[in-house]
């Protein structure tokens, strides 16, 4: 199964994959850049959202690219890696949580490959299951065997960006049921469902959502959170790869 895995803040390559060889592959949809390689012998294609020095903001992320490039790569299997802010209080920084739904609040995307251009006209894909079982196991499974605290039940909210979210717009989430706040999941797991993907992902916490911390949300925090968590989520990816493999 080749595997492919999406990461965002603070994650601009994998120094675990073997032979990293980045390319730009073009796409009906525009360019994507991949880095292509080896982990555990198993066949990865890393794609980094905001490119290797952070300079494509939320809103400007070519999602459908993104998809459209590690599916003609042969891609089955997708680990996301969501930087969030925590919604749930209980998700302090540094926490892990499995995401198994989401509330869209973004605007002005392209949301679908369905948008009546496509040969076969305009589909309804259910999404009453994004985030596929088996992803979720294997990651899950990885984090219990390091010891790595990963909950589950997660939600996510996401919102355009880059600016943060205001109280009331986490105010608003929460009451959809959203833990978890970020920009750049919407609407990266509807397109991996529509391609036929399978797709699981990871939120890292590295901070309280406006509103929910005493203090304002500061780089610096985030920073700090990314350094002190970021090895845990590769971890639980290399233990899922071995398994889903």
């Amino acid at each position: 199964m080749k595997i492919g895995i999406i990461a965002g803040t603070g994650f601009y390559n994998l120094p675990a994959l073997s032979g990293a060889t980045p390319h730009v592959v073009d796409t009906q949809y525009g360019k994507a850049l991949i880095t292509q390689g080896k982990w555990h012998n198993v066949d990865v294609v890393f794609l980094t959202r905001h490119g290797v020095d952070h300079s494509v903001p939320p809103s400007k992320v070519n999602y459908r690219a993104n998809i459209t490039a590690l599916k003609n790569e042969g891609v089955e299997a997708v680990i996301a890696v969501n930087v969030v802010g925590g919604i749930d209080p209980a998700l302090s920084a540094g926490s892990l949580q499995l995401l198994d739904d989401f509330v869209d609040f973004t605007s002005g995307r392209e949301g679908t490959f369905f948008d009546g251009i496509q040969p076969g006209g305009v589909q309804h894909i259910d999404m009453s299951d994004l985030y596929d079982a088996r992803i979720k196991a294997a990651l899950s499974a990885s984090a219990l065997a390091a010891g790595i605290a990963l909950s589950t039940g997660g939600i996510y909210a996401g919102f355009n960006g880059p600016r943060f979210e205001t109280p009331s717009e986490i105010r608003l989430a929460a009451l959809a049921g959203a833990t978890v706040v970020g920009m750049t999941g919407c609407p990266e797991v509807s397109l991996a469902k529509e391609a036929a993907l399978r797709y699981g992902a990871i939120a890292l916490v590295v901070n309280p959502a406006a509103g929910v911390g005493a203090r304002p949300i500061t780089m610096e925090e985030i920073n700090q959170a990314l350094a002190a968590a970021s090895q845990k989520v590769i971890t639980i990816i290399d233990g899922a790869i071995k398994s889903l493999s």
